[in-house]
């Protein structure tokens, strides 16, 4: 059986970047990270050998606690941030800040998917869980799950169709 600090070697990088590909920022994917390997720690006493099931409920701790911390952020009201919506403008061509619109244009379009599509696709994509354990997180069929990322495919080429990458 794998310990707890091997899990989080193998899994914390996954489970990160997941977070932050579903709209989380840096800082909040590493809090949520370290909080969920905390509750896993603190249930390491009732966890089986079978390394998909601990998977599965690693990324399901997450997906509740970032479930509550958006249900709490709805709750806070900035009146100081109530700024008219900017467009994102092409920046002049250097890399990096080739790379930082990018990135920016792709968490755009990430956040304009359903949240079903979002999460199949970061599941698929960024956290790189099978088919099958992508179905049991979000019990759903395997075949709903291909959609669903077929679909956020074909959003995401829709919503980026102007980079022509």
């Amino acid at each position: 059986m794998m310990t707890i600090e091997e899990r989080y070697r193998t899994l914390a990088p996954r489970l990160t970047n997941w977070l932050i590909a579903s709209g989380s920022s840096h800082a909040q994917a590493c809090d949520l990270t370290q909080e969920t390997f905390l509750k896993l720690w603190n249930m390491r006493d009732t966890l089986h050998d079978d390394d998909a099931s601990v998977t599965n409920l690693v990324f399901t701790i997450a997906r509740n606690l970032r479930k509550n911390q958006i249900r709490d952020n709805q709750r806070i009201v900035y009146t100081d941030q109530a700024l008219p919506e900017e467009t994102v403008e092409a920046p002049h061509p250097t890399s990096s800040t080739d790379r930082d619109y990018l990135r920016q244009r792709i968490q755009v379009a990430l956040d304009q998917l359903p949240p079903l599509l979002r999460e199949a696709y970061t599941l698929f994509q960024v956290a790189e869980l099978s088919i099958a354990e992508i179905a049991r997180e979000t019990n759903a069929t395997e075949s709903l799950v291909k959609v669903r990322i077929h679909r956020a495919k074909n959003k995401l080429r829709e919503f980026l169709s102007d980079l022509n990458v």
